[in-house]
């Protein structure tokens, strides 16, 4: 089973227009203040912009950007979330092929998409509390040929660090469109958890056919 190909454009349109994914934090967490996850997000975009606009070869500027999101994502929190009452369901063994193909398929496709990129500029907006555990940040993207694009990141303490939680695209959350998509392919399975490693299994196998 593969995914359809309205969701993979409609998700791979989402993950073009953004810098980094969306992801849920990790259960324990403490109050993130708002200063602090503003700094955190300048921070990782001014690396990721620098990664972007690089001279380094297109391969390069890919394996540099991974390493930054890798740095930046709670890749575990968001998976858990993402497949949420899923997780459940899934076996030991189910739940640790997912985190594990979910973390390569998501860095290869933001890498593989973002290494290509060049002429980017970034700017921080406000930064405001947002719940008791995370701040929400806004961002204004600026790409070559393009309009400027408003990102709002959440930004929550994950194991003492920041990271960020969530990221809304014009008015959409990346981690909710991603979990509604993940569930319709469980269900179409006859909802086992099996369906979507096979679909995560093929999408990896296109991304590293395109790398």
């Amino acid at each position: 089973m593969t995914f359809a190909e309205a969701r993979l454009a409609r998700r791979a349109f989402l993950l073009l227009t953004a810098s980094l994914p969306f992801v849920v934090p990790s259960a324990a967490q403490a109050q993130m203040d708002p200063s602090r996850a503003a700094n955190f997000i300048k921070s990782t975009g001014d690396a990721l912009v620098a990664a972007l606009n690089s001279s380094a070869p297109v391969a390069q500027r890919r394996e540099h950007v991974a390493n930054i999101l890798s740095r930046a994502v709670d890749i575990e929190g968001t998976g858990r979330f993402i497949l949420g009452r899923w997780w459940r369901v899934a076996s030991a063994a189910e739940q640790q092929e997912y985190l594990r193909l979910f973390e390569e398929t998501l860095i290869r496709n933001l890498a593989s998409r973002f290494g290509e990129f060049q002429g980017v500029r970034f700017s921080l907006g406000r930064s405001q509390q947002r719940t008791e555990d995370d701040a929400l940040v806004t961002t204004i993207v600026e790409r070559p040929n393009s309009g400027p694009l408003n990102l709002d990141w959440r930004v929550a303490e994950v194991g003492g660090q920041p990271r960020i939680v969530d990221l809304v695209a014009e008015g959409t959350s990346l981690r909710l469109t991603q979990r509604s998509e993940y569930s319709a392919v469980i269900q179409r399975g006859g909802n086992q958890v099996s369906a979507l490693l096979t679909a995560m299994r093929n999408q990896l196998h296109q991304l590293q056919q395109r790398s």
